[in-house]
C-alpha cells in the first residue's frame, strides 16, 4: 500500500444501483429456497416511475417476480408518492429460461461463465477488511438505522458516503475527511442536518475505530439541498456497485457483478472462495496483506489459474501459504458451493453494505475458530 491518501465509498440500502441489486438476490432467494438447483441471472433497471426486471430463471419453483420486487421497493421506504418511485409503480418482467448452450455444460458441474476473480484481505480491521471500505459501509449504515429508527426524523431513503483516510508506512493513522450525501425533508436545514449526523453517525463509527475526526472535516450533501432520492433522480442497475460490494477500489477487481446470480456463476461463488481464502492467510498470520486470484472457463470445472500475491508482507514461505490456500477449500465449482454452503437463500442481505468483512456469511469463516470466536 503506497497510497498516502486512499478514499473508498459506499451507498445506503435505499440508493438507486441497490435497490436494484436486493430485488436481483431477492429472486435468488426466491427460487434457491424452493428449488436449491435452481438457476438464475436477473437484471433490474429502476427509474422514475417504473421498474424494469430483465433476464434467466430457470426452476421447478413459482416465482412472482412483481410481488418480489414490491416486497423490496417498500421495504426500503419507497412508499411515498413524492418520491415517483414506489412499490405501487409499474414493473416490466422479461425473464426466460437459461440458454441451453450454457445449462449443458452447467448441468455438469462446470462454471456458468468465464473470466477472473479476486479476493482479498488485510489486517487493518477486525473484519481484515481495509480501513476505508470499512468505514464507508458504517457510516451508511449508520444513516439508514437513524432513519429506520427515526434517530434522525429528516432522512429519507438513498444516500451516499466516502472516506478519506492517511497512510503511513502503510498503515492507516488517521481520517482525513468524511463526506455523507443523503435526501432530507425540505423542513430541515443543511447545517441542522450536518450537525445531526455528526453527533449520530459520524462520531460513533470514528469512536469505534479509535479516530477522532471533527465536524470541520465533515462534507454533507456538496451541492447544498437533496430531498428526493431514490430512481426518479438517477436511475439503478444491478451490478453497478462492484466496488463497493467488494474492497472499496483496494486490491483487484475481475469486472463481474454478483448480485442477481446463482452460485453456478462463478463471477459470484469464485469471487467469494477468493476472499475465503485470502481472509485464511490473514487470520492465521502468514501474511499482513494477501489477494487470491483464480481463473475459469465456462463449461468447466476447474479453474485454469489460481495465484497468490501477498504483496511483500508474508510471515512463511511461498510454498508454505500455497499449501495451506489450495487446502482449505476445492475450488471446483461444486466444490466452492458445497463448502461454503452457497445453496442457501443468503444473497439478499449481501446486496447492501458489501459482501465482505460480515461474519454472518460462509466465506468468512477463518478455519479453526469456534464458534465464539
Amino acid at each position: 500500500m503506497n497510497y498516502d491518501l486512499f478514499a473508498s465509498e459506499s451507498v445506503a440500502a435505499g440508493h438507486p444501483d441497490k435497490i436494484c441489486d436486493q430485488i436481483s438476490d431477492a429472486v435468488v432467494d426466491a427460487v434457491l429456497t424452493r428449488d436449491s438447483m435452481g438457476r438464475v441471472g436477473v437484471e433490474c433497471l429502476a427509474a422514475h416511475e417504473h421498474l424494469t426486471m430483465a433476464g434467466e430463471v430457470t426452476t421447478r419453483a413459482e416465482v412472482d417476480f412483481s410481488a418480489i420486487a414490491r416486497g423490496v421497493i417498500a421495504d426500503l421506504g419507497y412508499t411515498h408518492p413524492e418520491y415517483h418511485f414506489t412499490d405501487r409503480s409499474p414493473i416490466s418482467v422479461q425473464i426466460h429460461q437459461q440458454s441451453p448452450d450454457i445449462s449443458c455444460g452447467v448441468d455438469s458441474g462446470g462454471a456458468g461463465d468465464q473470466g477472473m476473480m479476486f479476493g482479498y484481505a488485510c489486517n487493518e480491521t477486525p473484519q481484515l477488511m481495509p480501513m476505508p471500505i470499512t468505514l464507508s459501509h458504517a457510516l451508511v449504515r449508520g444513516m439508514d438505522t437513524a432513519r429506520n429508527e427515526k434517530t434522525i426524523d429528516c432522512l429519507r431513503p438513498d444516500g451516499k458516503s466516502e472516506v478519506v483516510v492517511l497512510y503511513e508506512n502503510g498503515r492507516p493513522v488517521a481520517v482525513e475527511r468524511v463526506i455523507l450525501a443523503v435526501p432530507h425533508k425540505p423542513s430541515t436545514s443543511r447545517s441542522e442536518l450536518r450537525e445531526a449526523l455528526f453527533e449520530q453517525v459520524v462520531k460513533r463509527v470514528m469512536a469505534e475505530y479509535q479516530f477522532d475526526v471533527s465536524m470541520d472535516n465533515l462534507v454533507v450533501n456538496g451541492t447544498g439541498v437533496w430531498n428526493i432520492g431514490g430512481p426518479s433522480s438517477d436511475s439503478g442497475l444491478t451490478g453497478r456497485k462492484i466496488i463497493v460490494d467488494t474492497y472499496g477500489g483496494m486490491g483487484r477487481h475481475g469486472g463481474g457483478c454478483f448480485s442477481g446470480k446463482d452460485p453456478t456463476k462463478v463471477d459470484r461463488s469464485a469471487a467469494y472462495a477468493a476472499r475465503f481464502i485470502a481472509k485464511n492467510i490473514v487470520a492465521h498470520g502468514l501474511a499482513d496483506r494477501c489477494e487470491v486470484s483464480v481463473v475459469y472457463v465456462i463449461g468447466h470445472r476447474y479453474p485454469v489459474a489460481r495465484a497468490i500475491d501477498t504483496f511483500g508482507t508474508a510471515k512463511a514461505d511461498k510454498e508454505q501459504i500455497e499449501a495451506f490456500a489450495w487446502d482449505l477449500l476445492d475450488l471446483s465449482v461444486k466444490g466452492i458451493i458445497d463448502g461454503l454452503s452457497l445453496t442457501k437463500p443468503i444473497y439478499r442481505s449481501t446486496a447492501a453494505y458489501g459482501h465482505f468483512g460480515r461474519p454472518e456469511f460462509p466465506w468468512e469463516r477463518v478455519v479453526g475458530e469456534t464458534s465464539d470466536g
